[in-house]
């Protein structure tokens, strides 16, 4: 007699690594030992420190999210959805989960026992090297070329971008472990742990590594009355300590721990029990560098619910910024990704509006993120900048949808202060109805800007060339360009005002090569890196782009890329902008950190001689790319 159910259960797995490697057979041989498992909505599969469950679980329906509490808040760590694997850590480790298992929604997942499935994995290297991959690091595939080693496959986040922030992400450890003697007494180093709340104490002679006493060695060895609390250290410490170097990924760590059974690492000079010890790695350590990953981050934002829920993600994105930065991971990449979160918690914002005023917008609209947001270059909680376009409408149902989108944009803008973007002081905002606007209002606009360019207009106008379609409809947005690059084409006069707005920053350096610094106000003998630095560059990237009738790319350093590619004339003064605009913004945004504020205004005294070098070999591009500018666009007149 046939087994519906379990023949249905082995259908589902079939479609989803890594049981399509087994054969239908095996899978109907699995499936009849299984189970299903219905979650309500909220219903914990399992929490941190529940006893292993003789089963591992996969997602049918719904969506179970993976969490773990650290500093007293609960951090999401992955969501499962359909075909996703969880509770691996049976197969793997003897002690309790680390996670907790809660059901996103109502959910139905497959239970497969362990104990039927391991037999498999050593047949089967394929699912043996799957699920140990999987394990070590939250992949959702390891075997997908292109998304291998990403926490969560999010296209948002990593189409055709690199994956280093992730699988090749380096584990943070904890510097200067607490260590202890061969010779100390077991209550002695008992005492010490919980007087510094740790988990582990590394046993060293001469600072090298020589073994190592865990919360498991007290409890396996001294509580149990194996040894007597005033044994030494010697005695019961595990031996032979696992040592690692410094520049290990998320992935190789865990990866290590999985080969050697063991929570802790301890991190040598040059990676040997032969060198001097730097640090320790937990697997707490492990767990907590899964949780402010960029996927993760996309995740909680689509399911917030709240302006303080928008928050909370981008505090953590201040956190993955701050490691980036640590890690010298590409200040390009990290714009990517940090464009697209805001761009994310812009989009909820939106859509936590329309919810607020319980009415679907009557005709299309587009928001669009403008200045550094449009430009992907936010890297701070600096204030916003955004726009609203909308669909023409006639004359007599004007009044009635503007008046709709202003209201949506009140709304909006004030989440996103809530969050942490504060309202932009000259009132840049989609809730301005000076920025609230028909289609037809729109290139109405920008044709006056560009056919009438006079001073006071450029300046506040060339804003507006920096922008990034957001939600709603992107034709509108289309449009807008479409008829700026046609209002701009051969037109001196609008491209000779843009480029004397370029030039009214020089390179920063007096005829000594001296900073040029702030001469009064609260500022005073600082270094304005924005006005003096930042800022040319990216005017002479805008101008020059408009020139090249380059479109969908708003990124200085992706409009200088851009440039070198169509101009190999100028590509070596083009690449050189490039790297001056990373490292004025890792200044600018490392002080930002520092100092919690812009990081507009550096302090030359707080920095060393070479960070002095780097800076000022910065300004030397800002010259050559001027000069490009004042040559093409015949500007002497204007200097």
């Amino acid at each position: 007699m046939k087994n519906s159910i379990a023949e249905r259960i082995a259908d589902f797995l079939q479609k989803h690594p890594p049981f399509c490697h087994l054969s239908l057979f095996d899978l109907v041989a699995i499936s009849k030992e299984s189970r299903v498992l219905h979650l309500e909505k909220k219903e914990v599969l399992f929490s941190v420190k529940d006893e292993p469950h003789p089963f591992f679980y996969v997602v049918k329906e719904g969506a179970v999210a993976l969490s773990v509490v650290y500093d007293g808040e609960q951090l999401l760590i992955d969501e499962c959805d359909e075909g996703d694997i969880l509770g691996l850590r049976p197969f793997f480790a003897k002690d309790a989960y680390l996670m907790t298992a809660e059901a996103s929604e109502e959910s139905l997942l497959y239970a497969i026992p362990i104990a039927i499935f391991k037999p498999y994995i050593f047949e089967n290297v394929e699912v043996s090297s799957f699920l140990l991959e999987s394990f070590a690091s939250n992949t959702r595939n390891p075997h997908d070329k292109e998304n291998k080693g990403k926490l969560i496959s999010e296209s948002v986040i990593y189409n055709e971008r690199e994956d280093a922030i992730q699988y090749f992400k380096p584990i943070s450890y904890t510097a200067k472990p607490i260590t202890a003697n061969r010779s100390d007494s077991v209550k002695a180093i008992a005492e010490t742990m919980t007087q510094h709340k740790i988990g582990s104490v590394i046993i060293q002679e001469n600072r090298l590594p020589i073994g190592i006493i865990t919360d498991k060695d007290l409890r396996s060895k001294i509580a149990t009355g194996l040894f007597s609390i005033q044994a030494t250290a010697e005695e019961i410490m595990s031996v032979p300590v696992v040592t690692v170097s410094s520049n290990g990924s998320v992935a190789e760590t865990q990866l290590t721990m999985l080969q050697y059974d063991v929570a802790h690492l301890c991190v040598t000079l040059d990676g040997t029990r032969e060198s001097e010890i730097i640090g320790i790695i937990s697997e707490h350590d492990v767990v907590v560098a899964q949780a402010n990953n960029p996927g993760v981050l996309v995740k909680q934002i689509k399911r917030a619910e709240s302006a303080e829920e928008l928050k909370a993600v981008r505090l953590n994105l201040n956190k993955l910024i701050q490691n980036s930065l640590s890690e010298d991971i590409p200040i390009a990449h990290l714009c990517q990704i940090v464009g697209e979160i805001n761009r994310a918690i812009t989009s909820r914002a939106i859509e936590l509006s329309i919810n607020k005023i319980g009415e679907e917008p009557a005709v299309a609209f587009a928001w669009l993120n403008i200045g550094s947001q449009g430009r992907k270059e936010q890297l701070l909680l600096t204030d916003q900048d955004n726009a609203l376009v909308f669909e023409d409408v006639s004359e007599e149902r004007y009044s009635d949808v503007k008046e709709y989108f202003i209201e949506l944009a009140d709304n909006v803008t004030s989440i996103l202060n809530v969050v942490g973007y504060e309202f932009c002081p000259a009132d840049m905002m989609a809730s301005n109805p000076l920025w609230c606007q028909s289609l037809k209002e729109w290139n109405a606009q920008y044709n006056t800007w560009i056919h009438s360019p006079a001073e006071k207009g450029i300046l506040m106008c060339s804003i507006f060339f920096d922008y990034d379609f957001v939600y709603g409809d992107k034709e509108l947005v289309d449009s807008i360009t479409a008829n700026i690059l046609k209002n701009v084409d051969k037109n001196q006069i609008f491209f000779a005002y843009l480029g004397r707005d370029a030039l009214k920053n020089p390179a920063p350096l007096g005829f000594f090569r001296q900073f040029l610094v702030e001469k009064d106000g609260e500022h005073k003998d600082t270094f304005d890196v924005k006005s003096r630095g930042l800022m040319p560059l990216i005017d002479a990237a805008r101008l020059l782009s408009l020139n090249q009738k380059i479109t969908g790319v708003n990124n200085t350093l992706a409009r200088f890329k851009e440039l070198a590619a169509l101009e190999s004339q100028n590509a070596a003064t083009y690449e050189a902008c490039s790297e001056a605009f990373s490292i004025l913004l890792k200044f600018r945004t490392q002080e930002g950190f520092a100092s919690n504020s812009g990081g507009r205004y550096l302090d030359l005294n707080k920095l060393t001689k070479l960070d002095k070098v780097k800076l000022k070999n910065a300004f030397h591009p800002i010259s050559d790319v001027q000069e490009i500018l004042k040559t093409r666009f015949q500007l002497t007149y204007f200097t």
